[in-house]
């Protein structure tokens, strides 16, 4: 086995046990839709825990309900979801104790990089509030999609894909580690753990 030189740490569900309050984000935000397109979108978004919330929202008007959305009018809906996450996410006990522990530990022993399907922009602020963002070299998410932000960050820092690894927990976390051909550790989730070729901790 390679020697892993390199973490690309997914968010939700990996370092912050926040996928339920996800859940209520979308279920407060959509509340006057009627409930079974609401219902629909929650299994597409459960399903798809890795995708960001812009491509969620456009699933929930395109393919659910049938109508066209402009991307401004997608950014909107997007910025009433975070303004709620903002103020649920902001909170040290959802940090997942294991996780934390192995990144504080082994900060200076890895090149270290959060790649998440949420917003970047509320992901700095959250990290940054929870003073765990000195630990990671860079933080960031959507819109761009994760497939993207590894491959950029692979590029940008010539990093070896042989010692690369990304820790998820959802099925697109594990398409992005393949796709961009760097080993996969799947955490919090048994099916996706199925999928993982390197166990780090």
């Amino acid at each position: 086995m390679n020697k892993i030189e390199t973490i690309l740490w997914d968010f939700d569900g990996v370092i912050m046990d926040s996928n339920a309050l996800r859940d209520r984000g979308f279920e407060e935000v959509l509340k006057t839709f009627p409930q079974t397109e609401v219902d629909d979108l929650m299994e597409f978004h459960r399903d798809n825990g890795g995708l960001s919330r812009y491509v969620k929202f456009r699933y929930f008007f395109e393919d659910i309900r049938g109508e066209a959305i402009t991307d401004a009018e997608v950014n909107i809906w997007a910025q009433k979801f975070s303004e709620i996450m903002m103020k649920l996410l902001i909170n040290h006990d959802l940090l997942i104790e294991e996780t934390l522990k192995f990144i504080k530990t082994n900060a200076k022993n890895y090149n270290m990089h959060i790649v998440s399907g949420s917003d970047q922009n509320e992901l700095r602020q959250i990290c940054k509030a929870l003073d765990i963002a000195t630990y990671f070299d860079s933080i960031h998410g959507s819109p761009t999609s994760k497939n993207d932000l590894v491959a950029n960050l692979l590029t940008i820092h010539g990093y070896d894909t042989n010692t690369c690894l990304l820790i998820g927990d959802s099925k697109n976390d594990y398409e992005a580690a393949q796709v961009n051909r760097i080993h996969f550790m799947g955490y919090g989730n048994e099916k996706i753990k199925a999928n993982s070729d390197y166990k780090l901790f």
